[in-house]
């Protein structure tokens, strides 16, 4: 209720039970998005991240192409498919068009088109797209985490990279390019390609991220072509 605390869920221990995994349970439980994205009908907590980069950026318009890259269990396309009217549900507004691949499965989602395959050996050209182009590229992947902070950061680095290099050959000009990346942002020379081939690049830290976590997100607006 407005004006009450939440309570704070404790998780004891459990025989079996890891303390890493009973600290990510307690997390879990008391984590205020994860609450959310069960009320609201997300598929993740991490829709909320896109909801606010949207917010801040406008790239998701009624009428636009999006390709979710790594989309799977889905909330990014959620987010896609609710914004650029892909369902058309306002007849008002243009109909959009989202389209996710993932290499895992992933739940149907209305408005969305899902094609499982790995991303990196997908040929772009099998994919029918009004045009052949989409307006905007999103990437929430991330490899599995080690544990050392140096060896993840390159990891996800070029996850980031690899959905760059698929960015670039099929963004509209004037198309947006979002990526995860971790504390540090872009590599050097990653970060110089994104600037010669975007007109605006930003890097932003959405509050639905946690607090502990080193993700960032990189926002490239204004593709060159």
């Amino acid at each position: 209720m407005r004006g009450k605390r939440d309570l704070h869920i404790k998780v004891k221990t459990a025989k079996g039970r890891k303390l890493s995994s009973t600290r990510w349970l307690e997390r879990q439980l008391n984590d205020p998005f994860v609450k959310l994205a069960r009320e609201e009908g997300f598929k993740s907590r991490a829709a909320y991240k896109l909801i606010q980069l949207d917010d801040k950026f406008s790239f998701l318009q009624p009428g636009k192409v999006i390709l979710d890259l790594g989309s799977a269990p889905g909330g990014w396309s959620q987010v896609a498919a609710q914004r650029t009217n892909s369902e058309n549900l306002n007849k008002n507004n243009d109909v959009g068009t989202v389209i996710a691949l993932d290499i895992n499965d992933m739940d149907a989602i209305p408005g969305v088109v899902f094609i499982k395959t790995d991303i990196f050996s997908f040929n772009l050209d099998k994919l029918e797209l009004p045009q052949k182009r989409v307006d905007v590229v999103l990437s929430d992947m991330a490899a599995p985490s080690t544990g050392h902070k140096q060896t993840d950061h390159l990891r996800i680095i070029s996850l980031c990279e690899e959905a760059f290099g698929i960015a670039r050959e099929c963004l509209t000009q004037g198309g947006v390019f979002v990526s995860k990346v971790l504390e540090g942002g872009a590599g050097s020379e990653l970060q110089k390609e994104l600037k010669a081939n975007f007109s605006t690049v930003k890097t932003v830290k959405p509050d639905a991220s946690r607090k502990d976590s080193s993700e960032k997100y990189i926002v490239a607006l204004g593709y060159r072509g």
